[in-house]
């Protein structure tokens, strides 16, 4: 089955930036969407951004338009998310997600495979 791998995660100052990773094993190259979450302590699980590869298509939350973007090496099964200006409430797990199920595309509920998450925090 599918596996996503998140990387990248560490601590930076408030105003940086930081690049996480995905990749995916098991899944052949091709067009599908694939979504960034994050969760952070006591709080629900949120849509970040959510692309489409291949077309690039992708959609972002309102907390980070204009300061994250998805891209991806779609040879390789890997999802990019660029992520600038930094803010503390950007602190959180960030979790991949394959496998949608057609809905929502910032949901949680519709994707269903997803990687173990990678730490961010985000510190002035």
């Amino acid at each position: 089955e599918p596996r996503p791998v998140e990387f990248g995660g560490r601590s930076v100052q408030v105003g940086g930036s930081l690049i996480l990773s995905c990749v995916v094993s098991g899944y052949k190259s091709g067009r599908y969407r694939m979504a960034w979450f994050r969760q952070a302590p006591g709080k629900e699980r949120e849509g970040v951004a959510s692309m489409y590869t291949i077309t690039g298509d992708a959609l972002y939350s309102d907390a980070v338009k204009g300061r994250f973007t998805a891209t991806e090496d779609n040879a390789n099964n890997t999802l990019f998310l660029n992520m600038n200006n930094l803010k503390p409430e950007d602190s959180a797990t960030y979790f991949c997600a394959i496998r949608w199920r057609g809905g929502d595309p910032l949901s949680p509920r519709e994707y269903v495979i997803w990687g173990q998450g990678t730490q961010v925090t985000v510190s002035s």
